[in-house]
């Protein structure tokens, strides 16, 4: 049974449970796989030596989360030594049409549909309603975490400018 962590995460005011551990800055960033636009294997392995953001949305068909994911692919474009992956419980096919309408070429989407396990190992997975939390991770090209930010109210952005600060300090 995974860790439930209550009262850090919240939509709309109310109340919802994560599941998995709080990963914290020192950490080793959890190895995991999902699957990518065309239905393959992802593997965080061939995000080795690199630095990297990770951010875990609930849907990128819902406003904020596509905001947030347009931002960043924008964002991309000035990080040509960082790799930034967006990953939610979206279906390989609804991400790759969302990606195609949206022109967003920059960020990687990946989906945890399949195996679920990311959530657990990033602390994201939502109990209730069994999508991803509104996460920021930045991780070295040694995987070690060098930023965090669970955000706390679903419908709100994350912090860019600080996730954009860590990884430009990783070169």
């Amino acid at each position: 049974m995974a860790e439930e962590r209550k009262g850090v995460y919240f939509a709309r005011g109310n109340p919802l449970t994560l599941l998995g551990p709080e990963l914290k800055v020192g950490a080793k960033l959890p190895k995991f796989t999902a699957v990518d636009n065309k239905m393959g294997t992802f593997s965080s392995d061939s995000l080795k030596g690199k630095a990297k953001i990770i951010a875990s949305v609930p849907s990128l068909d819902t406003g904020v989360c596509s905001e947030e994911t347009k931002k960043f692919n924008e964002l991309a474009k000035g990080l040509p030594n960082a790799q930034i992956v967006t990953i939610s419980m979206d279906l390989p096919f609804a991400q790759a049409r969302w990606c195609g309408a949206n022109g967003v070429e920059n960020v990687q989407t990946v989906s945890d549909f399949r195996d679920r396990a990311f959530g657990e190992a990033f602390g994201v997975r939502v109990k209730e309603t069994g999508l991803l939390a509104r996460a920021v991770f930045v991780a070295d090209k040694d995987d070690v975490v060098r930023h965090v930010e669970y955000v706390r109210e679903q419908p709100t952005l994350p912090n860019f400018d600080a996730a954009m600060a860590a990884v430009k300090k990783l070169g």
